[in-house]
Formats: C-alpha cells, structure tokens, sequence
C-alpha cells in the first residue's frame, strides 16, 4: 500500500488531502485545500499563496489518476467545488442530508447538483466495497470534534491491501480525536497507519487546556491499544506552540506530522503568519482594524449550529 500526503497544514495550507493506492485501488481523499483568510489579524501571506498554488497542482495531479474520491466532509479545506476533478469517476460523499449542519448541507446540495452527472455518486456513510487488491469501508458519521455541537460530523476511511493485510485509516476532523466515540471507532479499526486531525490547540485560550489534554490522552489509548503509527497533522498545527504543546504525542515515536512522514521539514506556514509579515508592508487599514479588534473563533461558538466560516 502507498500512503501520500498530498496537502496538509505542515505542507503549509489546510488540508488532509490523500492519494492511497493498492495495485489498481486508487483512491484520493478529501481533495481539498485553502487558507486561512485572517490569522492573527493578518491575510494569508505570499509564501501561504504559493504553497496553496503548488497543493493544488498536486491534488489535480494525482487527481487523474484515481478511480475513486472519497469526501468525508463539506468543510471546503476537504472537497472542491470544480466538476471537472470528479469527472468519471466514483464519489462517496459524506451525506447530504443525514448528520449534517445545515451550512454544510447547503454545500453538499450544491455539490451534488453540480457531478451527480458526471460520475457514479454515492452517500459513503457505512459504505463497503471489495476489489481485487483492497477492501474499502467508511465509517458512520463521526463528530467533528466534540459530540453534539455545530460543527456537524464526518466519515473515516479505512482502506485495508488484501494483498500484504496492512490497513489505513484516514480520520479527517476528528480533532484529537475528542470524541470518546470516535476514538473506540478508530481502537476497533486496527489501524497500521492512521491519519487524523489532531486536537484545536490552537484555540486552546478559548477552548480550555482540559479539552485539548482530552483530545491527547484519547490518542495516546489508540496508540496503546493497537500497533498502529499516526500522522497528525491539520488543526494540532495551527499553534505556533504545537512542538511542545503536543510533546506527549511525539515522545512516543510513533506519531508524525504529514511532513514529516514525507521526509520533509514541517512548513506550517500559518503557524508563523506574524513572522511571515514582518518586515514587509502592513496588511490594509480594514485588516488593521481587525487586529485591533479580533473576533471570535467560530469554533468557540462551537454548540450551537450556526452558519460556519470557510475552512474547518
């Protein structure tokens, strides 16, 4: 089995896009990839933009040569709107209608409507389907994060190599995972990679340390309790603190940044936006104003199911 990341947070843009393929199984997950339009009071800065361009290049790339694309949620960090990527292809989307938020849900629609022509689409959740080489089953909806809140759910794909028995698991946003559930879900799946979200430490001052050392400790019972070697990467990596903040994960060895399971040096570029933009000419009066008087996290409004901000 071959496991490339293709975008991520630690490749400097937020995504978890994923190319995986088994002998003639080949699969591209959550093929999406954006920035983050204020960090710090700041807009994206143009390293953020050319490594957006260069995420997208090889999302498309490895795009033509997938015969299935799976989607496991609406946030548009994970799926992209253009028809053309899911031409002839076979889609499983997360729902459309069950288990979702109604922002979401407006997305999923859109869609939808835009490929249900073009290719053989399919709702994933549950979803099971056997080849020669590999065996593919998606999970029921997951929570993005804590249960119960806005932010809606997600579906996990565990691709298992008929061939060699190895099996990966890709988690999407399942932030930690802070679910008690999610975390039991992914303890049964037996994974031998396993590619996830980790927790939002990022809004740690707003969120609370208890919820983030939560999504920790769920983590390290999966790492305990199966063989498995993790890459985490996404929303962990969007505090500039993440290297210690999430010290107990790495000391176990077995748990890498998507970057680093490339071989390649972590570039969580808006991490570092302010060094980014320093020395360089300030952003315009209104993103002053901003940094002035940030505004909340939609995430801190995380209970209550309301129209979300782009990105997830």
């Amino acid at each position: 089995m071959n496991v490339v990341p293709l975008a991520a947070d630690s490749i400097g843009v937020r995504s978890m896009a994923t190319y995986v393929e088994c002998g003639q199984t080949r699969v591209l997950v959550d093929p999406g990839a954006t920035l983050a339009p204020n960090r710090f009071g700041l807009p994206p800065a143009d390293a953020e933009w050319e490594a957006l361009k260069r995420a997208n290049d090889r999302i498309s790339g490895y795009a033509a040569r997938a015969s299935l694309i799976f989607l496991s949620h609406y946030h548009e960090d994970h799926f992209r709107h253009d028809p053309g990527i899911y031409q002839g292809r076979a889609v499983w989307a997360k729902d459309a209608k069950r288990m979702i938020n109604p922002r979401q849900a407006m997305r999923a629609r859109e869609l939808w409507k835009a490929i249900a022509g073009g290719c053989r689409l399919d709702s994933a959740d549950g979803r099971t389907m056997e080849t020669a080489d590999a065996r593919l089953t998606a999970s029921p909806p997951l929570a993005h994060g804590i249960e119960g809140t806005g932010l809606g759910y997600v579906v996990a794909l565990t691709v298992t190599d008929l061939r060699e028995g190895t099996r990966f698991v890709h988690a999407s946003d399942v932030q930690g995972p802070l679910s008690a559930v999610a975390a039991a879900y992914l303890v049964r799946e037996r994974p031998d990679i396993l590619y996830l979200s980790g927790p939002p430490a990022y809004l740690e001052h707003q969120l609370g340390a208890a919820l983030i050392d939560r999504g920790v400790d769920h983590l390290l019972r999966v790492l305990d309790r199966t063989d498995c070697h993790v890459i985490l990467d996404h929303h962990a990596l969007r505090a500039p603190s993440y290297p210690e903040r999430l010290k107990r994960l790495w000391q176990t060895g077995r748990v890498v940044t998507a970057a680093g399971y490339l071989g390649l040096p972590d570039e969580a570029l808006e991490a570092r936006r302010r060094s980014l933009w320093a020395g360089r000419r300030k952003p315009a009066a209104r993103m002053e104003r901003r940094l002035k008087s940030p505004g909340r996290s939609a995430m801190i409004d995380r209970r209550r199911d309301i129209p979300r901000a782009k990105g997830g």
